[in-house]
């Protein structure tokens, strides 16, 4: 089986570092639009050469691993893939791209969100080991062909992921709360403290709770701004939800309500009995 992998970030990079394990896979490529992405993919062997997108073309798998306009504008561009090529993308939501997909490739493609990742990128940010042991939602995975869902599962599998199956709105609405709405919140705290004029102060007593809670803030703009795009409608509903709940407790705190503000956080506490 051989592969090619669009998109030698983190995602990518860490992909191709994981297949390179896989003993049905025979050669791994990449593509990507970024010449420096290029240059240290090469120096970092993550892959044994970069190709064409043309050349992508002729793979058995192709990975998509870029950010979520981007997966939209290259699948405009697989329509004469191979009869039996499997495509699989990576991206952080899914039901726009599912409705992208031409119908010609529709049974060549798979939906997949690997729940993994870091607040860093671009190729140097690829790690070994990424992808073991983290879930990965397969979407809609009826309207993909037979011999595609079998691709798809054999390597989750040999990549050692757990894998969940879900419709792509579904997914979307479910990500939002446990993943786009945090970026967005970590933004918030770390502008929030940037705009502080005495900021540097602030951040010499930063320890263990701000660096946690800013840590996304690191991640790539650039992806972030398309995700959030795409889901727009769920990320507005998980913001407010999450105003809603802040102003309960902001509230209790004003009116000096220690025993509610107590149990707030008691409830809180419970997340960590279940997760």
């Amino acid at each position: 089986m051989n592969v090619a992998i669009i998109g030698l970030g983190l995602m990518g990079g860490s992909l191709a570092l994981s297949l390179k394990k896989l003993d049905f896979i025979d050669e791994i490529v990449g593509h990507d639009h970024n010449k420096k992405h290029q240059k240290d993919a090469l120096s970092l062997k993550l892959v044994e050469k970069i190709v064409s997108f043309e050349e992508v073309k002729r793979y058995d798998v192709i990975f998509l691993a870029i950010p979520v306009n981007g997966v939209i504008a290259a699948l405009q561009d697989l329509k004469d893939v191979q009869k039996d090529a499997t495509i699989i993308d990576l991206g952080s939501t899914k039901a726009k791209i599912v409705a992208a997909v031409p119908h010609e490739i529709r049974k060549n493609f798979v939906a997949a969100h690997p729940m993994t990742g870091t607040e860093n990128f671009g190729p140097h940010a690829a790690l070994e080991g990424l992808y073991e042991d983290k879930v990965v939602v397969l979407c809609d995975l009826e309207e993909s062909g037979e011999h595609q869902r079998a691709v798809a599962r054999k390597i989750f599998k040999a990549l050692k992921m757990k894998k969940y199956f879900m419709k792509s709105n579904e997914h979307d609405r479910h990500a939002a709360f446990i993943s786009h709405m945090p970026h967005a919140v970590s933004y918030s705290i770390a502008n929030t403290v940037m705009k502080q004029e005495k900021r540097d102060n602030i951040l010499a007593l930063a320890a263990g709770g701000f660096r946690s809670m800013s840590r996304l803030a690191k991640s790539s703009p650039n992806m972030w701004e398309d995700i959030f795009r795409q889901n727009k409608e769920n990320l507005l509903e998980a913001i407010e939800l999450f105003q809603k709940e802040l102003n309960t407790m902001k509230k209790n705190i004003q009116n000096d309500e220690w025993e509610k503000v107590h149990k707030e956080m008691a409830d809180a506490n419970k997340l960590h009995d279940i997760f």
